[in-house]
């Protein structure tokens, strides 16, 4: 079981919980080519290691934050409401 540390509502079962990917800039709507859409909604690096990741908390509050999650062994080291 993985737990994840939400801000408002304190640790919870990953279950609780839906990914929303790796923190990093979008591309602007208005200027992006389908090719640079493709490659951010497609194309995730996937390392192992610390990656910082957007959560939201769909089975409580319902609010988005972020986590610092290390990939090989899914310890959590940060938390905050910024995504």
């Amino acid at each position: 079981m993985m737990l994840l540390p939400c801000p408002w509502c304190g640790p919870r079962n990953a279950t609780e919980f839906r990914y929303v990917g790796e923190d990093g800039a979008r591309p602007d709507p208005n200027a992006a080519t389908p090719a640079q859409w493709r490659r951010h909604l497609y194309m995730q690096r996937n390392p192992l290691g610390w990656v910082r990741e957007g959560w939201y908390h769909r089975a409580g509050c319902r609010q988005f934050f972020s986590v610092e999650r290390d990939t090989g062994t899914n310890r959590v080291r940060t938390a905050g409401a910024d995504v």
